[in-house]
C-alpha cells in the first residue's frame, strides 16, 4: 500500500468508528445508561470489530491502543448524544442508519487490510464481514438485545457480504479507487437500509417452518 492510500484507509476506519460508535450511545440512550455507560458502549462497538480484525490478521497491537485517533470518535459520539438525544425523534431509526454506515464503511476497511496482509480473497471477504458485523454483535450483546446479527426478521450480514464481495472483486481487477469505494458504500448502506425499511429477510434454517408473528400466507406482519 503506498502512503497515501494507508493514511485513507485510517481515516475511512475512523469515519467507521465513529458512526458504528453513535449506534452504541444512541442505544445507551434508549436503554437509560449513564454517561460513562455510553461512552463505554460506544467504545464497544466503535473499536471491538477493528480490534478483532487486527488480532485474526496478526498486525500487532490492535490499532485502537496503538492510535489515540481511534479514542477520538467514540468520546465524540458519547458527547453529542448526550447533548442532542433530548431533540432526537425516531432514535430506533437513528440507531440503524448510523449502524448501516459503520457497516458499510468497515466492510471496505476489514476487506482491504486482509488482502494487505496477504490473505487470499475468500478469508479477505469474511474478515471483512467478520470486521463489519463484530462491534454490532458486541454492542448488542453487552446491552442485553437481541443482536441484529441473528435477528429472523432482519438482514444484516448479508449487505457486508456484498461490500466486501465488491471490494476485493474491484482490488484484483485493479478498479479500486475513492469512487468506487464510496459507491461500495452507498450499495452496502442502500441495501442495508433498504431491508430493514421492507422487513427483507432470509430463508429460516428449516424450509416450511415460519417466523414468529408473521402471517405464513403473506409473510408480512400480523395486524
Amino acid at each position: 500500500m503506498t502512503f497515501s492510500f494507508s493514511i485513507a484507509l485510517v481515516w475511512l476506519d475512523l469515519a467507521g468508528v465513529f458512526f458504528f460508535a453513535v449506534s452504541g450511545s444512541l442505544l445507551a440512550a434508549r436503554r437509560q445508561f449513564d454517561i460513562v455507560g455510553s461512552l463505554l458502549l460506544a467504545s464497544v462497538v466503535g473499536l471491538g470489530g477493528g480490534v478483532i480484525r487486527d488480532i485474526i490478521i496478526n498486525a500487532g497491537p490492535p490499532a485502537a491502543f496503538t492510535n489515540p485517533a481511534y479514542l477520538a470518535p467514540p468520546l465524540l459520539a458519547a458527547v453529542l448524544v448526550y447533548f442532542l438525544f433530548s431533540s432526537v425523534e425516531r432514535v430506533t431509526s437513528l440507531l440503524v442508519l448510523f449502524d448501516a454506515g459503520g457497516l458499510a464503511l468497515f466492510c471496505i476497511t476489514g476487506t482491504l487490510k486482509a488482502l494487505g496482509a496477504g490473505m487470499h480473497p475468500v478469508p479477505a471477504v469474511l474478515l471483512g464481514v467478520t470486521t463489519a458485523v463484530g462491534g454490532g454483535l458486541l454492542r448488542d450483546i453487552t446491552a442485553n438485545e437481541v443482536p441484529q446479527l441473528f435477528d429472523p426478521k432482519d438482514i444484516y450480514a448479508l449487505p457486508a457480504f456484498a461490500g466486501a464481495a465488491l471490494t476485493v472483486l474491484l482490488s484484483i481487477t485493479g478498479s479500486f479507487n475513492v469512487v468506487t469505494a464510496g459507491a461500495v458504500a452507498a450499495v452496502v448502506f442502500a441495501f442495508r437500509v433498504t431491508a430493514w425499511r421492507r422487513h427483507w429477510h432470509a430463508p429460516l434454517a428449516v424450509r416450511g417452518w415460519h417466523r414468529l408473528g408473521l402471517d405464513p400466507a403473506d409473510n408480512g406482519p400480523r395486524d
